[in-house]
């Protein structure tokens, strides 16, 4: 029975339990699907749900209230540009809680975190980003051999240098 108990503690301080879900509340904003155990999952699916609530509505006030949770900035605008508007007509239940098994080592609850909206890449398109990526990356070498052709290369090898040390002694 679970009465009068508002939180797990997760045999954790209380500042360590803290720091613990803002990270895990980042990754899944991040990422929008982290993996780990049912306990922890349940714990920062409450905390995820709430900034997701504010996000919904992009003021001033919940943007500090959610800056206070979320210290990256870059995702805290994620949160409010892309997630918040996305959520906008639904009614709460933004995350999805699915199994996985048991860890090997201590038998513990394996789940996916997930927000409800995402789209799991299908083998095509992880390929044309992957070939967009080679792409790009043999665009920048060919400027950067283009920009190496201008300048004449030094090359000072320990030879060279010696031989005028010993110019300059003489």
């Amino acid at each position: 029975m679970n009465h009068k108990n508002g939180f797990n503690p997760l045999s954790r301080t209380t500042a360590h339990r803290r720091a613990m879900t803002r990270n895990m509340v980042t990754s899944l904003f991040r990422y929008e699907r982290i993996t780990t155990t049912k306990a922890k999952a349940l714990e920062v699916r409450k905390s995820a749900e709430k900034l997701i609530t504010r996000a919904k509505v992009d003021s001033v006030h919940n943007r500090r209230e959610a800056a206070k949770f979320i210290q990256d900035e870059k995702i805290l605008n994620k949160l409010f540009t892309e997630i918040g508007p996305r959520m906008k007509e639904r009614n709460g239940g933004y995350t999805r809680v699915l199994k996985l098994g048991f860890r090997q080592g201590d038998a513990a609850d394996v789940v996916i975190l997930e927000l409800v909206d995402y789209k799991l890449e299908t083998e095509e398109e992880a390929s044309e980003k992957k070939e967009s990526k080679s792409t790009t990356k043999k665009t920048t070498k060919s400027k950067e051999a283009v920009k190496g052709e201008d300048k004449p290369k030094k090359t000072t090898s320990k030879k060279t240098s010696e031989k005028k040390e010993e110019s300059k002694a003489e």
